[in-house]
């Protein structure tokens, strides 16, 4: 068993969905719900093609960690 971490966006039209040790596997849905069930659909599929052209897995058990930055006197990019 492999577990893989899921980084999940708000978006316009709902979430995006994917996963940081395998970029390839991304999705979207309507809500966050959606979204997860459609992800875990995406990974059971990327796995089911890697396994059919022979190729290996990416490595899972990301370490995710949060970060604080104090951001007052910093400017988005445009």
């Amino acid at each position: 068993m492999m577990n893989y971490t899921a980084k999940y966006t708000k978006i316009d039209t709902g979430y995006m969905g994917q996963l940081i040790e395998w970029p390839e596997v991304v999705t979207e849905g309507k809500d966050l719900e959606d979204c997860r069930a459609m992800l875990r659909d995406a990974l059971k599929e990327m796995i089911l093609a890697y396994k059919d052209l022979g190729k290996e897995f990416p490595l899972g058990n990301a370490l995710i960690e949060q970060l604080q930055a104090e951001v007052e006197h910093v400017h988005q990019a445009t």
